[in-house]
């Protein structure tokens, strides 16, 4: 707060020097020295106080750029005031402020090359395979956030509080939502003085039951004036140009930290690029500024979506220039909107690291084609575009949820989090389906590139188990993870199961060979004549899964069309 306090002063000592005439001389005659003492300290002390309350309520940041708005009102009530050589002085630094003024309003018109170079990204043709054998992360977050509230009667003084915003983060190697309590109001602050703790819940697992922490915390954005998370910030650090909101991080001992994007303009005051993040103890307001290569190894989402999201239309918008985003569009993409923070959605590769992504799509209205997509990693920021098969036209991410909305019309289900995996081998969306009222009712994949083939489940791997079969009868093509290869296999049924999905059968049997096996009456009509003693010869794909996805089946005695 010392540094604020200084530059405060300072500000306010340069405003008296261009307002009080020094040189005595007014429009109505001659200030003596009794009144132009008077008249420093009366504007030193305006000023100061003035300056001082817009910094503290506003929580502006003081980089210099930022006095090029004051300085022309400051000029010209100062020339208005003198009188001579110092009138005409000021005049002139009145009229160079207005210049300097009109460059600050016209930066977006010209910096939008350098916008565009600082969102460069590196270009690919598709990500890599997921893994079936995991799931992925794909509790949507409202969902999460309403059994957050349910369970909200585990917190102490429940009525001082609410639930704040919900943050992704990967804790002991558990994918998590942390969601912070905050305070519901001014009166509840000053009765409560600090929150209790946080709610944490699986991001993985929709049966998980949140999990109240108790923790105190002082510094929270919901606090008041100097327990305020962004003022004491910004009281610590006034010349950091910050981008996004605050976000709680814990350590894998479960202490609560925040954590805020700091970076720089691109010019002027225009345009923004990340550098590091300030992070602050929630406890003790203890902080530090630390560049994005040495944040600590438990901050997952050291960049802001905000931020990430901000670069996604640099880069969509700008590829030509800034009057080409307006008009001729050439080559412009133009970033989804269906993120569930910032318009971006955060997810984990198989590393465990944490990545934003984004779909871009045409900025011509009712065309539904995706353009490509992008992954920013979230510690570095730095970003790759996916460009997918060239040769395949992909539906965007709105498009999927209109599809999830047509399946479920009658029940008025809807889909949420819409995020592209490589399933297969088959660039494939993948959304929760929640009904009105919010709770999760399942899990529904839609091919991409052919949107006729689609499964759906009540968990994640339910839903790929549905999928795999649904690609087989269709016109995409399984893959199965990266190494995975076909395999034959002949032997005879010792269990079968049938279970009826849709208009179709899903046929799950055990050989004696120890193996499982799964098919749809999709792809292999007379599997549903499958029984136990059967003798099956197989083309199967060799996986790491539990049940193995069949590509052919014949069965004895049973004659195939």
């Amino acid at each position: 707060m010392t540094q604020t306090l200084m530059m405060a002063l300072m500000a306010s000592a340069i405003a008296t020097l261009l307002i009080v005439p020094l040189t005595k001389k007014v429009p109505k005659g001659e200030l003596t020295n009794k009144q132009l003492l008077n008249s420093i300290i009366s504007v030193l002390i305006a000023s100061f106080i003035i300056g001082f309350a817009i910094i503290y309520i506003t929580k502006i940041d003081l980089h210099w750029t930022i006095f090029a708005y004051a300085l022309p009102v400051v000029a010209l009530l100062g020339a208005l005031l003198s009188k001579g050589v110092e009138q005409t002085f000021k005049g002139f630094l009145f009229l160079a402020s207005l210049l300097l003024l009109a460059y600050m309003l016209c930066a977006p018109f010209f910096n939008a090359d350098e916008k565009y170079d600082s969102a460069q990204m590196e270009e690919k043709v598709e990500i890599e395979p997921f893994d079936e054998t995991q799931t992925p992360a794909s509790v949507p977050p409202r969902f999460a956030q309403n059994k957050m509230k349910k369970a909200f009667g585990q917190v102490p003084n429940t009525s001082y509080y609410e639930l704040g915003s919900l943050q992704i983060q990967k804790v002991n190697g558990e994918y998590v939502y942390i969601a912070p309590v905050e305070f519901s109001g001014l009166f509840k602050w000053f009765n409560g003085k600090t929150t209790p703790g946080y709610f944490t819940m699986s991001a993985t697992d929709s049966t998980d039951n949140p999990k109240f922490v108790e923790t105190e915390m002082t510094y929270v954005p919901s606090a008041f004036f100097n327990k305020n998370l962004e003022r004491h910030i910004r009281l610590e650090y006034p010349t950091l140009i910050f981008y996004g909101d605050p976000q709680l991080e814990v350590d894998d001992e479960g202490k609560p930290f925040y954590i805020r994007s700091y970076g720089e303009f691109i010019s002027a005051r225009n345009g923004f690029d990340v550098k590091g993040i300030v992070m602050v103890d929630a406890g003790s307001g203890d902080s530090e500024v630390l560049k994005l290569e040495e944040i600590p190894e438990f901050i997952d989402g050291a960049v802001s979506p905000e931020s990430v999201s901000l670069q996604n239309s640099y880069f969509g918008k700008y590829i030509h220039g800034f009057w080409n985003s307006l008009f001729g569009k050439k080559d412009v993409k133009i970033p989804s909107d269906e993120g569930t923070e910032a318009n971006v959605s955060p997810i984990f590769n198989e590393n465990g690291e944490m990545y934003y992504f984004t779909d871009f799509t045409s900025p011509k209205e009712g065309v539904d084609s995706m353009l490509g997509y992008s992954l920013t990693d979230a510690r570095t920021g730095e970003s790759t575009y996916y460009t997918g098969n060239l040769e395949e036209s992909y539906m965007d991410s709105q498009g999927a949820l209109d599809i999830i909305e047509k399946k479920f019309i009658e029940k008025e289900w809807q889909g949420e989090m819409p995020i592209l995996y490589n399933f297969y081998g088959e660039a494939s969306w993948l959304a929760p389906v929640l009904d009105s009222n919010g709770f999760l009712q399942n899990y529904f994949i839609v091919s991409a590139a052919n949107p006729e083939i689609s499964a759906y489940g009540t968990t994640p791997n339910e839903a790929l188990k549905q999928y795999k079969t649904a690609l087989n009868r269709g016109g995409g093509t399984v893959d199965g993870t990266s190494n995975s290869e076909e395999a034959t296999i002949s032997g005879d049924v010792v269990r079968v199961y049938k279970e009826r999905v849709g208009d179709y059968t899903v046929v799950s049997f055990l050989l004696n060979t120890g193996q499982n096996f799964v098919v749809s009456s999709q792809n292999a009509p007379l599997a549903i004549y499958l029984q136990e003693g059967d003798r099956v010869a197989i083309t199967y794909y060799a996986t790491e899964e539990l049940f193995l996805p069949i590509k052919e089946i014949r069965i004895e005695g049973i004659v195939n069309p």
